[in-house]
């Protein structure tokens, strides 16, 4: 049985006020209302990584992780975060290859395999983005960027390292834009995804690596999302950041 996942995302938002009456409101909602194998997960920005997590009092159903982190272990790196200061901090996970970070800050294939390496050096697990733009989804040649994506940035890794990946499908073209890949249309990718897995790392491993969904997620389509056989959950942008939708998100399962 896969891991049932909803991750939220909460990019650039919040004063630590606002986060930490967030992060309480996501934990008393969880405590009553959110299903028992549902992993929830929250990645507030840097600065609130310690403050909030204090806010949960048992870090089994809810999770954090960091929204990002440097290649190198330590060094003069001004302004940049290490996978190992994020451990330090009691985060379980980092979101490495957003969309947004592939485009504002240019990082490509070759510099997130070196931080997928770094990461699980640091004992992190790994939400793996990937996904295609309007213009490659337009041509038909989304399932070959998006499997090559994976192929130059996971593939290098042995099977036991690979356990601790979860992949996140992101479709470009329906991040904040208001436009969400159909319910089909995430199943095909998903589907795509696994089969490649599969094809470096066996059935077994492929079918039980987590595969979530992060376009436009919202509760009025996160059932229908949820439903199909291939998509385990959810990478949660602007929803996340309000503890309602959140939740009824979470309890779609």
């Amino acid at each position: 049985m896969r891991q049932k996942i909803v991750a939220g995302n909460w990019k650039m938002n919040k004063t630590l006020v606002e986060a930490q009456s967030l992060t309480s409101e996501i934990a008393n909602m969880a405590e009553d209302e959110a299903p028992g194998d549902v992993q929830i997960i929250l990645a507030p920005p840097y600065p609130f990584l310690y403050a909030v997590q204090n806010l949960v009092p048992e870090l089994g159903t809810i999770q954090f992780a960091a929204q990002n982190c440097h290649q190198e272990e330590s060094g003069a790196y001004t302004g940049e975060v290490s996978a190992q200061m994020i451990k330090s901090l009691g985060a379980a996970y980092v979101i490495l290859g957003h969309s947004e970070r592939r485009e504002q800050a240019a990082e490509t294939n070759e510099l997130l395999a070196a931080k997928v390496n770094i990461a699980l050096d640091n004992n992190l697990k790994v939400i793996f983005c990937c996904g295609e733009s309007l213009d490659i989804r337009e041509a038909d040649k989304q399932n070959e960027f998006v499997t090559n994506q994976l192929t130059e940035s996971l593939f290098h890794l042995d099977e036991e390292a690979f356990k601790q990946i979860i992949i996140a499908y992101e479709p470009i073209w329906a991040i904040g834009t208001g436009k969400t890949a159909s319910s089909d249309q995430a199943q095909d990718m998903h589907a795509e995804i696994r089969k490649h897995i599969a094809g470096k790392y066996g059935e077994t491993i492929a079918n039980s690596t987590s595969i979530l969904y992060g376009g436009s997620c919202k509760p009025s389509n996160a059932e229908e999302l949820f439903s199909q056989k291939d998509v385990d959950g959810g990478l949660i942008g602007g929803a996340s950041l309000k503890s309602r939708d959140f939740m009824d998100i979470i309890k779609s399962f």
